[in-house]
């Protein structure tokens, strides 16, 4: 059986709500941020950022982490945070939901954004990341 903690891959998706009129500047600077992270974050396994086939202004950051400390390493990375800032202007909406299991410190620090989230530990299964 598998055992699941810190040191173990977990998804992550982030929907984005994007104001109306900011589209083509918000996919701009999700295009800037996606590059600085590809480049700078070797943990980040997976990143992508996917629209809604429903409501053009939707979008879901599709992420894969390492672990634990590429979470951290992730939301301290100055693009990801210049990122951060700059959705406040361009979004009006954003949640997060893991689906994994993280240690408590990863929790408390996704919990420190004070952002609606969702964990969904793991309880079986395995992961070829």
């Amino acid at each position: 059986m598998a055992t699941f903690d810190q040191s173990t891959p977990f998804m992550l998706l982030a929907r984005i709500h994007v104001k109306p009129g900011c589209i083509d500047r918000y996919l701009e600077l999700a295009r800037m941020t996606d590059m600085a992270v590809q480049s700078s974050e070797p943990g980040m396994l997976h990143h992508t950022f996917d629209q809604d086939p429903d409501d053009p202004q939707a979008f879901v950051w599709s992420e894969v982490y390492a672990n634990d400390e590429s979470f951290a390493a992730h939301v301290s990375n100055p693009p990801v945070q210049e990122y951060l800032q700059q959705h406040a202007e361009l979004g009006d909406g954003f949640s997060i939901e893991v689906y994994g299991t993280v240690g408590d410190v990863c929790r408390k620090l996704m919990e420190s954004f004070g952002l609606p989230l969702k964990i969904y530990p793991s309880k079986l299964g395995y992961s070829r990341v």
